[in-house]
């Protein structure tokens, strides 16, 4: 069974920064891509970035590249969002979702793409 387990969430000022982790478990690591999203209270989820866990190629949406970054630590079967210079309206739950790779070496950051999702973390920056 493939299970997900997001921690690392919280309250942090602005300019703060963290670091969410997703522990995978329950399926060969190296054969799925994993991803991050968000959702703040109503406003649709919508990607943050994902990775190819085999390669560790990376992909972000548009408006999180330079903020954040996805990295891996494949021993441990756990992926990490670093979250930088952080802003109130950065609020939101945070999920990890995983997926069996389409094509090797390179992700899709989309949630429709994501069939296996985690409970999700809060985060909440505050001004």
């Amino acid at each position: 069974e493939v299970q997900l387990v997001e921690s690392g969430g919280g309250l942090v000022q602005a300019g703060g920064s963290l670091r969410l982790s997703c522990a995978a478990s329950g399926f060969t690591f190296d054969d799925y891509d994993i991803g991050w999203f968000r959702q703040a209270p109503g406003k649709l989820r919508e990607g943050v970035g994902c990775i190819a866990v085999n390669n560790n190629h990376t992909e972000y949406k548009d408006s999180m590249k330079g903020r954040f970054t996805i990295s891996t630590d494949n021993a441990k079967n756990t992926v990490y969002l670093q979250m930088n210079s952080l802003q109130p309206e950065d609020t939101a739950v945070y999920y990890c979702a995983a997926e069996p790779f389409l094509y090797r070496g390179v992700c899709n950051w989309s949630p429709v793409r994501y069939n296996y999702w985690g409970q999700g973390t809060q985060v909440t920056v505050s001004s």
